[in-house]
């Protein structure tokens, strides 16, 4: 590498990587007999539609196992660099010998030797934190699915470990690339039974208080089985299953990205079967409700909103939403400040609300708390058609109620002197 500070000094061409123009760290051959820096054409490999040379355009091989060493011309760059200190040129360390398929499947194998087991899952764990190469070899010698098989063997045996945790941060790192680990093997292998969604339910379970950062790394990857299963397989989850995920966001120590987490696998198997009673049940309508009194951000309120309608599309979870003190204000409160998607969500609510669970006392409550007069606001508003018309509508069902409100009427006076 080349100081800022540097006097002028010529590099020679052929140190330079043609992808890069910079000075070669770790040069690399092809087999069209083009060198390149290995971090480049590693990217350039990953990344091209046609795997071709970008010099020759000749066919490359994809994987970077075919790419060989140019030691000579690395020495040769660590000498000049090394000269060259004096001008401003740093000096380029040795690089370490890349990570092989061969190194990875030997320390896969070594899980299944008890005594090798502790020392191979640590050293999967370093090398998957090292970098997006490892990872990448890693993926491709089938470290996620064993990681899997960790898992899921530490459930069958009930017995949780550190190991566990190691497991579950190197398999969140693998799968949370979709471009890493074959997705579609992926989904065979944890959506073909349920063995793997009950571990993860049991690690959240036993973790729930114990071990924040456990359930960091859980919560992320019950997204991803939730979203690796047939729908049709979801509409029986258990009750049980429901109060860990609420459990979850519950826990003012997780990260957010757990709590979005949650809310997606809370959304995704919604409107399945008899899943929206249990999340009632399980009390997510109380908890949505709590976690929009914190002002979350315009994602996660996004999505809280999106459950939140889901649910009090069924009368217990109107019941639940309109048993808490903040239910209706905290809901009226977001309309018009967050995003169109909370508008849209938010308006459905009330509309569920106002045509099925409209008591005096309900009524009355969305007069006092401001939700009628930001539904005029909606009327009024720079906002789409369809939300204008979801207001209209919720106004219409109750406009003897408050038409006859000094309040609402003070309002319209105010907000439209003729």
């Amino acid at each position: 590498m080349v100081s800022d500070t540097m006097t002028e000094v010529e590099i020679p061409q052929f140190f330079l990587c043609p992808i890069s123009l910079q000075i070669m760290k770790d040069p690399v051959t092809t087999v069209t007999g083009i060198t390149f820096d290995r971090e480049s054409i590693e990217h350039w490999l990953l990344k091209a539609k046609d795997c071709t040379c970008p010099i020759t355009k000749q066919p490359l091989p994809r994987n970077s196992e075919f790419l060989t060493p140019n030691h000579t011309l690395r020495r040769l760059i660590q000498a000049w660099c090394s000269a060259n200190e004096a001008n401003g040129v740093d000096q380029i360390p040795t690089p370490k010998s890349p990570l092989s398929n061969a190194n990875v499947e030997k320390l896969v194998k070594d899980l299944e030797v008890p005594r090798r087991f502790q020392n191979a899952l640590e050293k999967l764990h370093v090398l998957a934190i090292e970098n997006e190469r490892n990872r990448r070899c890693m993926a491709s010698a089938g470290v996620a699915e064993a990681m899997v098989h960790v898992i899921t063997k530490s459930f069958t045996q009930g017995r949780t470990t550190s190991c566990v945790e190691e497991a579950l941060r190197i398999l969140r790192l693998l799968w949370s690339n979709a471009n890493m680990v074959d997705n579609n093997n992926m989904k065979r292998l944890v959506g073909e039974n349920f063995d793997f969604l009950n571990s993860l339910t049991w690690v959240l379970q036993l973790q729930t208080k114990n071990n924040v950062k456990v359930i960091n790394e859980a919560m992320p990857i019950l997204k991803l089985v939730i979203e690796s299963k047939d729908s049709t397989r979801l509409g029986n989850l258990k009750l049980e299953f429901f109060k860990v995920v609420v459990s979850v966001m519950k826990n003012r120590e997780v990260s957010q990205q757990a709590i979005k987490s949650a809310l997606h696998v809370l959304i995704e198997t919604c409107p399945l079967g008899r899943n929206r009673m249990k999340m009632v049940e399980a009390g997510a309508v109380v908890e949505l409700i709590e976690l929009a009194l914190e002002k979350p951000e315009k994602n996660q309120t996004e999505l809280m909103f999106i459950l939140l309608a889901h649910l009090c599309s069924c009368a217990d979870g109107r019941e639940q939403f309109l048993q808490h003190a903040a239910g209706v204000a905290v809901v009226s409160k977001r309309i018009l400040r967050v995003s169109p998607t909370t508008d849209d969500r938010a308006l459905h609510i009330f509309s569920m609300v106002s045509k099925f669970s409209a008591s005096d006392e309900v009524v009355q409550e969305m007069l006092r708390v401001g939700t009628v007069s930001k539904l005029c606001m909606v009327l009024q508003a720079n906002c789409a058609s369809y939300l204008k018309e979801k207001a209209r509508g919720i106004l219409r069902l109750h406009s003897k109620t408050w038409n006859n409100s000094p309040c609402i009427q003070v309002y319209l006076l105010t907000r439209f002197q003729r």
